[in-house]
C-alpha cells in the first residue's frame, strides 16, 4: 500500500503554484525545440505521446538528431521478440561510440579547436583540452593499452577522481572495445576487490593520491591492497596526480605517462575497435540491500545515447555548452557527463575537490571563473552550502548560469527555494532529474519548455512510458503509487553482470511486462510529477503510512536543522514509532529543549500520531558516495541488525556514532529493552 495522500506535506506540494515559466527566448533557443522541429512534433504533448506509443520511431529520430555514427547501419531499431525485459536495439548495426564522441568532431576544423574539457583541482591547478587534443590523448591511451595486452572484451577498472585522465581513460577503454568498470574514488580495498573480482577485471586505472580538504588521499595504497588478491589483474596504470612517492610493482604497474609513451610508439593501434551495437560498454556497480553489489550492464548503443538525449532535451546542452556536474566516476552521473557531453560537442567542466574548501564559496567561484552554463548539483550539496549564508553566492557573477540540474534524492522545500531564489534570483530553472543507473539517466525530468513547480518534475523524459499505479496495477493520479515504466527504452539496463535472474526478480517480477523502479511517486492535478522516496523506505506509524522525506522536510525547515533522516522502529503500541536523526546547522547545539521543539513541529504539521519517539543529533548522516541517505543502514545500526552491503557507505564512522548513541540511551534507561 502506498503512503496516504492526506498529509500536510503532500497537500502543500499539490497547492504549490508555478515557480518558473520559460520565456519565448528560452523556448526558441532550446535543443528540445530543435528536436521537435527536426522530427515534426507540433507540441511537447504530441512528442511525449508519440515517443511512448512508437518507441522505435522516437529512438530512430533521436539517433539521427544526435548523429550517432554507425560503421554498419542497423536493419531494425528495436526487436522485442525476447520480451520487454530483453529488447535488442539497433539490430545488426555496428558502431564504436567513441567515434560519435570524438572522431566526428576533429573532421570539423572549428569543432576540433573547441574546448572539450576544462579541469580544476582543489589545489588550484587547471588544465584544458580541445577536441583535437582529447582525441589525440584517447588514441594514445588506447594504443598503449593494446600494446600492454589489453583487448576487446576485457574488463578494466577506473579508480580515479574526476581528472582529465579519467575522461581519457574511460573513452580509451571504450575505444579498444573493453568494458569500463567505474569505481568510486573513495572506495576502500574490499569494495574495489569485490567488484573487480566479480567482473573478472584485467587492469585498473588508479592514481598516486588526490587532495581532499588539504589532505592527500592515498589512492595507490588502497588499490594495491585491493588487487594483491586478484591474480587476473595484468596492469595497474597510475596517474601522477599529486606527484608523491609510491610503491610500484615491477611487471604490473606503470605510470599513465609511460602508457601514453608506449601508445606513441604504436601508432597502428590507435583506431576504434568495431563493435556490435549491443556489445557491452560499461558495468556500473550499485549496492544491494543485501548480498553482493549489482553490476549493471550497458551497451555501446544504450547508455551514451540516453545520456546525450537527456542532457540535450532536459538541460539544453549543445555544441560548446559548458556543463559541470559535481560527481564521481563511480556514480553513473560521471560516465553520463562524459559520454553525453562529448556526443553533443559540449565542454565538460570538472572540479576535483571539496565544494566548500578552502573557502565556503569555492563552488560559486568555480562557476564564475569558468563561465559555467549548466550546473549539476544534489539537494544534499545545497543543504550543506546554504548554512554558510546568503551572501556567498551574491559575491560572485553567476550570470553565465542558465540552468541548475539536480539529481540524487528528493528535494526538501527550503533548500530548493534557497537555490531558486537566493542563488538563482528566480531566473535560473532547477531541472529536477530522477532515474538511475539501470535507466542510463532519467525517468522523470524537467525541461526548458515546461513550467516548474518547486521540488517537482515537469514530465517523464521523452521516450519513457512512465506511470504511477496502485497495488492492483491500475494507473492513479492525485494519489501516491509505485513509479513504473510500461515500454522499453534504449538506455534500459542489459541485465546484471552474469546474473539475469536477479535482474528479472529486482525489476520485472511484480507485474508482467512492467518495470517497477522502487520509488513512490505522484502526479498532481496539473500533471506535475513528484518523487516521494523509495517504496521500501515507507513508514507505517499507528496505521498511517508516511514517506520519510515528508518528515524530514518538516525538520529541515527549522533553522537549526541542516539535514535529517527518519526511520521506523518496532513499538508495542503503535506497531512502529518514528526515530529521527538530525544534523544541525553550523554552530548549532542539540539539547533536550530543541529535541522537544522538533518533535512538536512534526506533530503539529503531520499529525499527533506521527510525533517522533526520539529526535537525536549526530555529526553526519550515513550516505552513499553519491550523497543518498542510507536509511536502511541507519535503521540497522540503531536496532543492532545486520546492515547488509556497506561498500557504498562514504564514512563508516557515522554508523559508530549511531551505535554509541543507542548504547548510551540504553544505559540511561534500564527498563528499555536491549534491542527493539
Amino acid at each position: 500500500m502506498a503512503p496516504e495522500r492526506n498529509n500536510n506535506q503532500i497537500a502543500r506540494q499539490i497547492a504549490w503554484q508555478i515557480a518558473w515559466t520559460p520565456s519565448e527566448e528560452v523556448i526558441a533557443r532550446a535543443q528540445l525545440t530543435r528536436f521537435m522541429n527536426f522530427c515534426g512534433a507540433g507540441s511537447y504533448v504530441e512528442l511525449q505521446r508519440r515517443s511512448t506509443e512508437d518507441v522505435a520511431w522516437f529512438t530512430s529520430e533521436v539517433l539521427r538528431f544526435l548523429d550517432i555514427r554507425f560503421d554498419d547501419p542497423f536493419t531494425q531499431v528495436l526487436d522485442e521478440s525476447r520480451g520487454p525485459q530483453w529488447p535488442d536495439w539497433c539490430v545488426n548495426g555496428r558502431l564504436n561510440i567513441t567515434q560519435s564522441c570524438l572522431d566526428r568532431w576533429i573532421e570539423d576544423e572549428s569543432m576540433a579547436r573547441t574546448i572539450a574539457l576544462i579541469w580544476e583541482g582543489e589545489e588550484g591547478e587547471r588544465r584544458e583540452l580541445t577536441y583535437q587534443e582529447l582525441w589525440d590523448e584517447v588514441c594514445l591511451c588506447a594504443a598503449g593499452m593494446r600494446a600492454c595486452g589489453l583487448k576487446k572484451g576485457d574488463a578494466i577498472g577506473l579508480h580515479l577522481p574526476m581528472a582529465p585522465e579519467t575522461v581519457i581513460g574511460l573513452l580509451a577503454i571504450s575505444r579498444i572495445g573493453a568494458i569500463a568498470v567505474p569505481l568510486f574514488s573513495g572506495y576502500g580495498p574490499a569494495a574495489i576487490e569485490s567488484r573487480l573480482r566479480d567482473v573478472g577485471a584485467k587492469a585498473l586505472f588508479t592514481c598516486d593520491g588526490f587532495p581532499r580538504r588539504g589532505r592527500t588521499v592515498s589512492a595507490k595504497h588502497v588499490a594495491d591492497e585491493a588487487v594483491d588478491n586478484l591474480p587476473d589483474i595484468l596492469r595497474v596504470i597510475v596517474v601522477r596526480r599529486t606527484k608523491q612517492t609510491i610503491p610500484m610493482k615491477i611487471g604490473r604497474d606503470l605510470y599513465f605517462d609511460q602508457l601514453m609513451e608506449t601508445g606513441a610508439r604504436n601508432p597502428k593501434r590507435r583506431g576504434a575497435e568495431q563493435m556490435a551495437s549491443e556489445d557491452p560498454l560499461i558495468a556500473i556497480y550499485t549496492s544491494g540491500t543485501t548480498g553482493r553489489p549489482k553490476g549493471i550492464l550497458h551497451s555501446h548503443c544504450g547508455f551514451p545515447v540516453k545520456a546525450a538525449q537527456d542532457m540535450a532535451f532536459g538541460t539544453d546542452v549543445g555544441r560548446g555548452t559548458r556543463i559541470s556536474w559535481l560527481t564521481d566516476i563511480g556514480w553513473m552521473m560521471g560516465p553520463w557527463l562524459i559520454y553525453g557531453a562529448t556526443i553533443l560537442g559540449a565542454t565538460i567542466v570538472l572540479y576535483d575537490g571539496a565544494p566548500d574548501y578552502p573557502e565556503a564559496d569555492r563552488i560559486w567561484e568555480f562557476c564564475e571563473s569558468h563561465q559555467i552554463e549548466v550546473m549539476g548539483v544534489s539537494p544534499t550539496l545545497i543543504r550543506s552550502l546554504l548554512v554558510h549564508g546568503d551572501d556567498l553566492p551574491a559575491r560572485r557573477d553567476l550570470s553565465s548560469l542558465r540552468i541548475f540540474a539536480s539529481t540524487g534524492e528528493p528535494w526538501n522545500p527550503d533548500p530548493w527555494w534557497w537555490l531558486f531564489e537566493t542563488v538563482g534570483r528566480r531566473r535560473i530553472p532547477i531541472i529536477n532529474y530522477s532515474g538511475g543507473t539501470e535507466i542510463s539517466g532519467g525517468i522523470l525530468m524537467g525541461n526548458p519548455l515546461l513550467p516548474i513547480k518547486p521540488c517537482s518534475f515537469s514530465a517523464p523524459c521523452p521516450g519513457i512510458a512512465a506511470d504511477v499505479i496502485d497495488e492492483s496495477g491500475k494507473p492513479v493520479r492525485g494519489e501516491v503509487g509505485e513509479l513504473v515504466i510500461r515500454r522499453p527504452w534504449i538506455g534500459q539496463a542489459r541485465g546484471f553482470w552474469k546474473d539475469p535472474e536477479r535482474y528479472l526478480d529486482t525489476y520485472w517480477s511484480r507485474w508482467p511486462g512492467i518495470w517497477v523502479h522502487g520509488d513512490w511517486a505522484m502526479v498532481d492535478d496539473d500533471g506535475h510529477w513528484f518523487i516521494l522516496g523509495r517504496s521500501d523506505d515507507t513508514l507505517k506509524i499507528a496505521g498511517k503510512r508516511v514517506g520519510p522525506a515528508e518528515v524530514e522536510s518538516v525538520l529541515v525547515s527549522h533553522p537549526a536543522v541542516a539535514e535529517a533522516a527518519a526511520i521506523g522502529v518496532p513499538d508495542a503500541i503503535k506497531g512502529n514509532a518514528l526515530v529521527v536523526f538530525c544534523v544541525l546547522s553550523s554552530g548549532g547545539t542539540g539539547d533536550a529543549e530543541l529535541s522537544a521543539e522538533l518533535m512538536g513541529k512534526v506533530a503539529a504539521e503531520l499529525g499527533k500520531p506521527l510525533r517522533p519517539q526520539k529526535v537525536l543529533f549526530i555529526r553526519a548522516l550515513p550516505k552513499t558516495r553519491n550523497a543518498k541517505v542510507m536509511r536502511r543502514v541507519i535503521r540497522a545500526a540503531w536496532l543492532g541488525q545486520d546492515p547488509g552491503d556497506l561498500t557504498a557507505l562514504e564514512d563508516p564512522r557515522t554508523l559508530d556514532e549511531i551505535r554509541d548513541i543507542n548504547a548510551a540511551t540504553e544505559c540511561k534507561d534500564p527498563a528499555r529493552p536491549r534491542r527493539y
